[in-house]
């Protein structure tokens, strides 16, 4: 009877390379200004049920999906700016931590 590596099973870990960490830290970024956005769209009161012919319990419940996704199509066209501020922040603390 031979002894069994638990580590030959194991698959190589995952090439992290600059392109990959560049394209998630860009897409965090989008995420973060998505989210900030779709507070913003809230408080301006975007998604709010209307007094008159509102769908009731259920549209406030799934307003906030709504929202989200409008936001994410903001910042994906551009949104305001902070998205590529984020982006350069945290590409600077990810240099700076290697």
């Amino acid at each position: 009877m031979s002894a069994i590596d638990p580590t030959a099973a194991l698959p190589a870990p995952f090439p992290r390379t600059a392109d990959t960490q560049d394209k998630k830290l860009r897409e965090a970024a989008q995420e973060l200004e998505a989210n900030f956005l779709a507070e913003m769209l809230k408080s301006a009161g975007v998604g709010k049920t209307p007094d008159a012919f509102g769908g009731g319990a259920g549209e406030d419940q799934f307003a906030s999906f709504l929202r989200l996704e409008q936001a994410r199509e903001m910042a994906k066209a551009g949104g305001i700016g902070l998205a590529q501020s984020l982006y350069e922040a945290m590409k600077e603390r990810a240099n700076d931590a290697v």
